[in-house]
């Protein structure tokens, strides 16, 4: 299929609704694709908390109904934190001329401190949960073991937080836009789990995004789009520092595009933690295992880069509201495509990727898009 239009709230600490926060992406990506919301023949939707963050909307999938005005086939995508990247892999794959696929999360809310701590900050129950092993503190466990092994220092941490900040800080839709973070704030940052400090670690922000697939031809095109789940507990990982979901996704979506990771143009990665952004470069085919720390001191990634990785800001400074995040990655290529990016515009971007990543690299999505000529 083919992007047809993309929308985007703002991400940040707004106190409106979901279902505001999805009217507003959604308006602005039928207003982008120049056409009407009669235009939609199906919806694809992805939203993890809509019941516990005050609302009390367990069936948020039917809400959209009074929004569209129409009667359409509706899905729920629920992959948490990859659940965007899985809502627009599931659209891909449907038989309609045009699907809205939206993303949305009302994270900061009088209800927070148990939508963050209970809900959405640890994953298997039995074992992780119990021991108090939420997502810092796993993903520092990660860090760990990726620091041993391949020689990868705090420095290089810091320098993934700073690039992103500094792209966040040209981009009016991310939470630190504006907002001047230095690379000494971020190395004197508290530790949130140790070796990762609060710079390391991504925001949880309010925001909804969306996007229109379609079967009519435009000038971008998905090229790739794959999906591979994992284990979910990080312990059964024979090797925790390389994530095997986004090695089998990448390595789909690279044959269907026909390409290899030497053809991305720009890059929009799953940066939860800046050490999963190293490890992704590595387990995407960007370069050699341990070979991540290189490419952020040479400076590869920059948005003047070889490879300009994370342009929005990522979730690190953009901000990261769950369910909202893989479709704001597509937002970004698109914009990057269309020469729309304003002040960190990338000049000729032909393919982009977008990998959306839920839990420890349990759920993968890499999604592929090609600018096409009409």
């Amino acid at each position: 299929m083919y992007v047809k239009g993309v929308g985007m709230t703002k991400f940040g600490a707004q106190t409106d609704s979901s279902q505001k926060l999805v009217y507003e992406a959604t308006l602005e990506a039928v207003e982008n694709a120049d056409s009407g919301i009669g235009d939609i023949d199906a919806v694809v939707v992805s939203a993890v908390d809509t019941e516990s963050n005050g609302e009390r909307q367990r069936l948020f999938s039917n809400i959209l109904n009074s929004i569209l005005r129409k009667k359409v086939p509706i899905l729920t995508a629920t992959a948490v934190c990859g659940g965007g990247g899985a809502a627009l892999w599931t659209a891909n794959k449907l038989d309609y001329n045009n699907v809205l696929v939206v993303g949305v999360e009302r994270l900061l809310t009088n209800n927070s401190m148990r939508i963050t701590d209970e809900i959405l900050m640890a994953a298997e129950r039995i074992y992780e949960q119990a021991e108090g092993l939420n997502f810092p503190a796993q993903n520092a466990l990660v860090a760990q073991q990726y620091m041993l092994r391949y020689g990868v220092t705090l420095d290089d941490f810091a320098l993934v937080a700073y690039k992103n900040h500094k792209n966040a800080f040209l981009n009016p839709k991310a939470r630190f836009y504006k907002r001047e973070v230095t690379l000494k704030q971020i190395k004197k940052s508290p530790v949130v789990a140790s070796p990762l400090r609060l710079f390391d670690c991504s925001l949880s922000v309010n925001g909804a995004a969306a996007a229109i697939l379609t079967k009519e031809k435009t000038d971008i095109e998905i090229a790739g789009s794959s999906l591979y789940v994992d284990r979910l507990p990080a312990f059964e990982s024979q090797d925790m520092t390389s994530w095997d979901a986004t090695k089998l996704a990448a390595e789909e979506a690279y044959n269907q595009a026909g390409i290899s990771p030497a053809d991305i143009d720009i890059a929009e990665l799953h940066d939860a933690f800046t050490s999963v952004e190293l490890i992704s470069y590595e387990d995407l085919g960007f370069c050699k295992k341990g070979e991540g720390k290189e490419m952020i001191r040479k400076g590869v990634t920059n948005i003047d880069g070889k490879l300009p990785v994370n342009t929005s800001g990522g979730l690190k400074a953009k901000g990261h509201p769950i369910s909202a995040t893989g479709v704001s990655q597509v937002y970004e290529i698109v914009k990057q495509m269309r020469n729309e990016a304003g002040d960190r515009q990338v000049n000729n971007v032909r393919y982009g990727l977008a990998q959306n990543i839920g839990g420890a690299g349990s759920t993968v999505t890499v999604n592929i898009l090609k600018k096409v000529s009409l």
